[in-house]
């Protein structure tokens, strides 16, 4: 597929005013994909590292629920609005300013958007600090009844909420630079955020009174890390916003609009991540925590593929549109779901194959029990039974936002959400914590299908030649992995046996044979790496 010229803009001599020159041509989906993949499993991997830190210090005791639950809070609300409504209504409008006016005009949307964004984010921030007991009764109603857990999550959210203020305006950043293909710096700018978390680990906890306090103000110096890093690129461009208040900007009214409904739309699974958390805050201590833990094992393919594609494509089908290029976009969408099965469907298995290996490897050290493990593997394997439909959630909703409907996404959102909630009340008395996990895997699964249903009956995505056979090969290729893993693997008694190197080494052979056996399949069956190729 032809890519379209994308035109950069460069500053003058003064520094910030843009001007166009000659076209290059944009780079291809997949090495775009692949780009940001590789920066996300960075961070991804830091992420993990940084857990590892968190659960050898506070393990999952009160301390550790009450940091996740503060923690949580804000990181929400940026996935809900930052990265979730914000985005999906700000790039598709950017991309039609760029292919359709000239670069003065994507500078004056950029300045109006910065000054009309930052005034409210200001504004929200201080009401939350002034009223963190609120949230913490609101988001975690369950810690009511234990005072020091209640006052202890309330403190540091005084501390980690004006995070969201600072990430925010760090997805504006990376939304303008993600439009103008600048994939890598957004990607690897999360790497960030774990660096100073392990760090206030490390060294902060030993200063503090409240060991668990350092880690809240990890979060915050990581939000000003992220945004500073960001903008001597955004200057490079020639777009580092000179901040304007101006709600009447048609663009600003054009991405007011969009952003309402999309609330609802791309960030319904994790909506329902925070239910999980309200439940479990009333389940026994250490509930939050094994949510936690085994959230962040099923977001490392989610982040590393599912997000890097949606990130990808999002600008590419924003452009398609607004070119009424309809064949290119249906073609789009239907490379991302594939390249996304592709990738999904063996890390949902290996999820649910190697749950207490995986945890006792990465967090079985400290204060984390031999309990522990066993009951954050309950809710891997519930999150990994809904990995897929997470992922196809992440580039299926850009399919709606490329073309400005925001509407639909939200009516399929309110479904998901109040079927997620009835899962809730159906699956938290007999599977407790793991029935909150199932239950958001199941309402992800509805929310996925009834997208794609819309897609299709709008004839916004089209099934491309060769789907049969391309399931095919993609059951004996996860055939394999299966039977290698299952092979190789030992029982979870000697897993927990096992020193943290050993457990590493035994989990490095298990990871490449399982790896290696998928792809060799996949070769063997006749899939190549070329097929995946697109502009």
């Amino acid at each position: 597929m032809p890519s379209e010229p994308q035109p950069p803009v460069k500053p003058e001599s003064s520094g910030n005013t843009p001007v166009s020159k000659e076209p290059p041509r944009a780079p291809g989906l997949l090495r775009s994909s692949g780009l940001v993949g590789v920066m996300t499993m960075l961070s991804r991997v830091l992420g993990l590292v940084r857990d590892m830190v968190i659960a050898r210090y506070f393990g999952a005791g009160a301390g550790a629920d009450a940091f996740f639950v503060a923690f949580k809070i804000p990181n929400f609300l940026r996935r809900l609005f930052a990265e979730g409504a914000f985005s999906q209504a700000f790039v598709p409008v950017l991309s039609s300013y760029r292919e359709k006016q000239d670069i003065s005009e994507v500078k004056r949307l950029v300045d109006a958007v910065a000054g009309s964004l930052g005034l409210v984010l200001l504004a929200v921030t201080l009401v939350a600090m002034l009223g963190s007991p609120v949230l913490t009764a609101v988001f975690a109603p369950g810690f009511l009844d234990n005072d020091v857990k209640f006052a202890l999550t309330s403190d540091m959210l005084r501390i980690t909420f004006p995070y969201l203020l600072l990430i925010s305006l760090t997805a504006f950043a990376g939304g303008i630079l993600n439009s103008y293909d600048r994939f890598a710096v957004p990607a690897f700018t999360p790497v960030l955020l774990n660096l100073s978390m392990i760090a206030a680990a490390v060294f902060l906890t030993p200063l503090m009174q409240e060991p668990v306090m350092a880690l809240a103000w990890g979060v915050l110096i990581a939000g000003a890390l992220q945004l500073f890093f960001q903008l001597p690129f955004l200057m490079r461009l020639g777009l580092l916003p000179r901040p304007r208040v101006d709600y009447r900007h048609e663009g600003v009214s054009r991405i007011l609009k969009l952003m309402a409904p999309a609330l609802f739309g791309v960030s319904v699974s994790q909506i329902n991540l925070l239910l999980d958390t309200v439940l479990a805050s009333f389940l026994q201590t250490g509930s939050v925590s094994w949510l936690y833990y085994s959230d962040r094992l099923s977001e490392l393919p989610l982040g590393v593929f599912g997000i890097a594609i949606a990130t990808v494509i999002l600008p590419s089908l924003s452009r398609k549109h607004a070119a009424a290029s309809a064949d290119q976009f249906a073609a789009t969408l239907d490379w991302a779901v594939r390249a996304v099965l592709l990738i999904g469907v063996p890390a949902a298995l290996a999820l649910a194959l190697l749950a207490e290996p995986l945890i006792a490897t990465l967090f079985h050290y400290g204060e984390v029990t031999d309990r522990d493990v066993a009951m954050s593997a309950q809710s891997l394997r519930a999150y990994s039974a809904g990995l897929l439909a997470f992922m196809l959630i992440k580039v299926l909703a850009p399919g709606f936002f490329a073309r400005e409907d925001t509407r639909t996404p939200v009516k399929i959102g309110v479904i998901a959400m109040v079927a997620n909630m009835a899962f809730n009340l159906a699956l938290i008395v007999p599977l407790a914590h793991a029935g909150l996990a199932l239950a958001t895997s199941l309402s992800a699964w509805l929310n996925g299908y009834l997208l794609w249903r819309g897609l299709r009956k709008e004839g916004a995505w089209q099934s491309q030649p060769g789907w049969p056979k391309f399931l095919l090969q993609l059951a004996a290729a996860n055939g394999a992995l299966a039977a290698v893993v299952l092979w190789l693997n030992v029982p979870v008694a000697e897993w927990l046996a096992l020193g943290g190197w050993q457990r590493a080494a035994e989990m490095s052979v298990l990871v490449v044979a399982g790896v290696l056996a998928y792809f060799l399949a996949l070769a063997v069956v006749g899939v190549r790496v070329r097929q995946f190729r697109q502009k």
